[in-house]
């Protein structure tokens, strides 16, 4: 059996470099009652509900939305559109979901519009603390959060028993052949830094490949069926995984379905990040756009959205509105984490252009072969 071959961009782009002020279309959201939106799935309740936030988003704007299930990992995302916004030419997106380092790395590229403060004033006034002061966007210029979540371990405890460390997933010999990792390089190898004892946010070059030696043989000994983008859960729940990387708010939803299934914090600890809305150059329904991140960004919105997506909810009052909802989710710390969870996470290392090209070809060879 061999690993399923993962393909990904370089990420330097001739040329690529944009000034939203001069990349940018005129806005009909006045004359259009339209949106349309990239999304990674399983993200929002159901749209065929009456009851659903996106049924009232629809009837309190009269927009009509255009909701795309198309992102299944950043850098194929990016691979999509780094032509057209690298050339200053339309994605036909008003709003985009990007991971933070992906986010950051679009709107260093000038590839993002700079939203308006005063037609987002639930974002400024409700967003979480733990959220705010992002250094590559500190005053949420660009982008607001549309929902956060944390990296760990699911698996179905009927047929491993426990499982507590990410070293478990690359070594133990039972689970050989039935566990998937992420397809992005940072969640995959944020666990491997920690295995081979470095530190994900500061780690040097001989680290970097310690971890990588570490991937390079779990390969080698078969163990891993395959690197999976948004569609593990599917591989886990249909019983061709045991074991898996796994993101929060996925496993939370699929244990309604099999109680069996098991997210773990991993003694490495895990890994905490946020997808975020934001207006990509020449959309032309900003305004529309802008309405829905203010509508979202509601607290009794907030919670009807995490009562289904069960992913950590950024809006701060949410907490309360959720005791109305659902009184059995107003613990539950994937949902409303405390200080001590948050103190068991880690970030990945800023890279520059140079250390992001050299690490994602790295990465690349090693889970091609």
């Amino acid at each position: 059996m061999s690993v399923a071959a993962l393909k990904l961009p370089f990420f330097s782009v001739p040329g690529a470099q944009q000034d939203p002020a001069s990349c940018r279309a005129a806005d009909v959201s006045d004359a259009e009652k339209a949106l349309v939106i990239s999304n990674w799935t399983g993200y929002i309740d159901p749209r065929k509900d009456p009851e659903s936030t996106w049924a009232g988003f629809r009837d309190s704007t009269g927009i009509k939305v255009d909701y795309n299930v198309d992102i299944n990992d950043n850098a194929e995302f990016y691979a999509k559109v780094k032509n057209q916004l690298g050339s200053c030419d339309p994605i036909d997106r008003d709003l985009i979901m990007m991971t933070d380092w992906m986010a950051a790395r679009m709107i260093g590229l000038g590839w993002i519009q700079p939203l308006e403060k005063r037609n987002v004033p639930n974002l400024h006034a409700n967003i979480i603390d733990s959220l705010r002061q992002k250094p590559w966007d500190p005053d949420l210029e660009y982008h607001a959060p549309w929902q956060s979540g944390l990296t760990g371990i699911a698996y179905n405890a009927a047929e491993t028993g426990e499982i507590k460390s990410f070293e478990e997933l690359i070594t133990r010999t039972d689970l050989k052949g039935k566990v998937t990792l992420l397809s992005e390089m940072r969640d995959t190898m944020g666990f491997l830094l920690k295995v081979a004892g470095a530190d994900p946010a500061d780690f040097t070059e001989d680290q970097w490949h310690d971890a990588l030696d570490l991937l390079r043989k779990a390969i080698a000994d078969e163990q891993l069926r395959s690197f999976a983008g948004n569609n593990y859960l599917q591989e886990l729940s249909g019983g061709n995984v045991v074991a898996c990387e796994a993101w929060s708010g996925d496993v939370i939803q699929a244990q309604f379905e099999n109680p069996d299934i098991k997210f773990v914090v991993p003694e490495e600890g895990l890994s905490l990040w946020s997808d975020n809305m934001m207006v990509p150059n020449l959309a032309t329904h900003q305004g529309n756009a802008e309405k829905w991140i203010d509508y979202y960004y509601d607290p009794a919105v907030a919670a009807k959205l995490a009562a289904w997506v069960n992913y950590i909810c950024p809006v701060a009052g949410a907490r309360e509105e959720m005791e109305k909802l659902d009184a059995s989710l107003v613990d539950n710390p994937l949902i409303f984490p405390d200080a001590d969870l948050l103190a068991n996470t880690f970030d990945f290392m800023d890279l520059d252009d140079r250390q992001n090209a050299q690490y994602e070809k790295e990465w690349a060879d090693v889970t091609a072969g």
